[in-house]
């Protein structure tokens, strides 16, 4: 039987959340969608990812001119700064460990971001590396600025996967290999996933995507 989806609304936040059918409290993992993209974006993925997690899809909190949601206010042949995604992230883990979450466990929160989802999620673990667990960047890019705070080592001792598309023509193949030297330099444990496709994931690179959370979820090493 699949598990129940519900939506629910807090403040300006919309979210689509699937809880597991085991007794909380549960580890938390955020489904971070691209641009143009909403609550309902990201569960392609869910299949890979551990099934005894609180999922928790949201949506983007600014309309884009395409349609759906982004991140940030959009503006055009700009790319954004860690800084752009602070009040973001600190308003989702306010509402993570708020009374409309009480089963979950928000101390350590799991994301996986797919284009600008990727960059929010590594703004996350730049941001605030004490209350992230693991980061899966799916087709995306490292924000500018996060050079300066991977001299600090803020992912010392952190896991996290990358995949892309090498015939990526939205975010070209390079941004995700300067993000691997990026997260690198910040300290963490990086895996590479490439594939000969575009702006979304391989066959392969959906595997390596299942292998890394259930090598390194829910802090298991």
């Amino acid at each position: 039987m699949e598990k129940q989806r519900e939506v629910i609304t807090i403040q300006d936040w919309t979210f689509r959340v699937q809880k597991p059918r085991n007794p909380g409290p549960y580890k938390v993992i955020l489904l971070l969608h691209g641009w143009t993209g909403d609550e309902d974006a990201m569960w392609v993925f869910t299949s890979r990812l551990p099934q005894d997690a609180l999922l928790v899809a949201p949506r983007g909190l600014f309309a884009t001119p395409l349609g759906g949601y982004g991140w940030h206010p959009h503006e055009i042949g700009s790319w954004p700064w860690v800084d752009d995604y602070r009040l973001v992230i600190e308003e989702l883990f306010e509402i993570l460990c708020s009374d409309p979450f009480p089963d979950s466990d928000c101390s350590s929160v799991s994301m996986v971001g797919f284009s600008q989802g990727a960059a929010l999620a590594f703004a996350f673990g730049m941001l605030f590396p004490a209350r992230v667990n693991l980061i899966a960047g799916l087709s995306g890019f490292m924000p500018q600025g996060a050079e300066a705070i991977a001299r600090n080592k803020p992912l010392k001792d952190k896991h996290v996967f990358l995949a892309h598309g090498s015939q990526d023509q939205i975010v070209a193949v390079d941004r995700a290999r300067s993000a691997v030297k990026v997260l690198e330099s910040a300290g963490a444990e990086v895996s590479y996933c490439e594939d000969d496709v575009g702006h979304k994931l391989s066959a392969n690179c959906y595997q390596g995507l299942q292998n890394y959370f259930e090598r390194y979820a829910m802090g298991s090493r």
